[in-house]
């Protein structure tokens, strides 16, 4: 009792009946760790890979945010694809064959302080070199509002990475804090303890430079983002803290993991 289960168990199973795999095994993960794809000449029109990405798209911005990585980075190649993507886009659907009851769960007893996770993948893109930044926050126990995407530009070192996806992560946040303040006006219950608003990274460069305002030629290039997160910093009650890569739940939205690794963060996130 006083838990709220959203989910899309019924719609999940349509989609794996509609590419004929109902009745397939399921597998842990929604990607193999390490996975490189390349985009192809020529498309395999035969293939229904497009129609495959846009329905888990669907699933994922829905109730699904273990998801996110899997098809952020399988809908990059939904004009160049061939059959090692649609075996790719199988594993998924073998992924989603075995986690058919997972949704998100709230429930009244946890926390409702938003709780940020901002994490990169540096120069994860092996032909472009493009780091994959992303970021999860949490409310009421489970995620509102998650993240992965891959930078249009190349960040040149680790913690330029981790800046992005920070930058990112601010932004959702002055909005999501907006928003929460605004159920609060109107009476509702919330749990705003007038604290600052946590954002957890794991890399301490990123973590300090971010508190620090001293410059120097090293960093110069990466002044504006930081800037805004700075000001987010002073203006809008918000405190960065380092957080152990194994803790971050924003991990599994910028890499492939194994398993253990991912039902951890996923099962963190607030899926039953």
């Amino acid at each position: 009792m006083g838990a709220l289960k959203l989910s899309h168990g019924k719609y999940a199973g349509q989609v794996l009946q509609k590419f004929g795999i109902a009745e397939c095994n399921p597998i842990g993960t929604p990607l193999e760790v390490g996975l490189q794809l390349v985009k192809v000449d020529k498309s395999d029109d035969a293939l229904p890979y497009r129609e495959a990405v846009g329905r888990l798209l669907y699933l994922m911005v829905e109730t699904r945010p273990g998801l996110g990585f899997a098809i952020g980075k399988l809908s990059r190649f939904v004009s160049c694809y061939g059959k090692e993507h649609w075996a790719a886009i199988k594993r998924v659907l073998r992924y989603v064959k075995g986690s058919m009851d997972k949704g998100l769960v709230f429930d009244k007893n946890s926390s409702c302080v938003l709780q940020g996770f901002s994490d990169a993948d540096w120069a994860g893109g092996h032909k472009t070199r493009r780091s994959t930044t992303g970021f999860t926050f949490i409310f009421g126990g489970a995620d509102v509002s998650w993240d992965s995407k891959l930078n249009k530009s190349v960040a040149l070192s680790t913690m330029e990475a981790e800046c992005m996806a920070l930058c990112g992560a601010s932004k959702e946040d002055v909005w999501l804090n907006k928003r929460v303040r605004s159920l609060a006006s109107q009476g509702l219950r919330t749990a705003i303890s007038g604290g600052p608003i946590n954002i957890k990274v794991d890399n301490s460069g990123c973590n300090n430079f971010s508190k620090n305002a001293v410059q120097h030629k090293r960093t110069k290039h990466i002044d504006i983002r930081n800037h805004f997160v700075r000001e987010a910093i002073t203006t809008d009650n918000k405190k960065l803290e380092h957080c152990a890569t194994d803790d971050l739940l924003a991990d599994p939205m910028t890499k492939e993991l194994g398993k253990t690794k991912h039902d951890r963060h996923v099962e963190a996130m607030g899926p039953c």
